[in-house]
């Protein structure tokens, strides 16, 4: 079924969109959650949030990509659960690395950074990222954004795990560069 078929069941209040969204979407929203959470039955439970959430914001929201809509539900719902779950304490989770790797480049500074400033942050990963040959961009939004482990990309992608992390080092630190030249760091 058809990602407009699905927003208009949506519309039509049936719960057969439920249904098709996660026959759709499901392994792969599963796939995302758990790479983030790292349990099956987490990534279960933030599958069945993100269709809570699907529901009860179309309408009125429509999105363009549905897929991307979903996805993007399943990822803060997994985020949320990490956070929850892990808010005294340290884990060996994919996010923990992940973030970690980032964080060398873009430092969190809280309440400091101005709204302006994180949305010229924003838009300069974007248009370094659109830079990026696909290959590239995947690997990177894969890792950063989906919190994919080093593991399951290197399979992803057919490279070796060794690979896999140079080619994301060398990301980072293309990304500081460009960073640096935009005056953002």
């Amino acid at each position: 079924m058809v990602d407009q078929a699905i927003i208009a069941l949506f519309e039509e209040r049936d719960e057969q969109a439920i249904s098709e969204s996660e026959m759709q979407y499901g392994a792969l929203c599963r796939s995302v959650a758990r790479d983030i959470t790292g349990s099956d039955e987490d990534a279960e439970e933030c599958l069945n949030d993100a269709m809570l959430a699907a529901w009860n914001a179309i309408p009125p929201a429509k999105p363009q990509n549905f897929c991307a809509y979903l996805l993007r539900l399943v990822r803060n719902a997994a985020y949320n659960r990490y956070n929850a779950a892990h808010t005294e304490k340290r884990s060996t989770a994919n996010i923990a690395g992940s973030v970690d790797e980032l964080a060398e480049i873009i430092p969190d500074r809280g309440d400091v950074i101005s709204e302006v400033e994180r949305r010229e942050t924003v838009a300069a990963i974007n248009a370094f990222l659109k830079g990026l040959p696909q290959k590239q961009r995947d690997l990177f939004v894969r890792r950063y954004w989906y919190a994919a482990d080093t593991a399951a990309l290197a399979k992803m992608f057919h490279m070796t795990e060794s690979h896999v992390r140079m080619t994301l080092s060398r990301l980072r630190k293309r990304l500081q560069k460009h960073l640096q030249k935009e005056g953002l760091l």
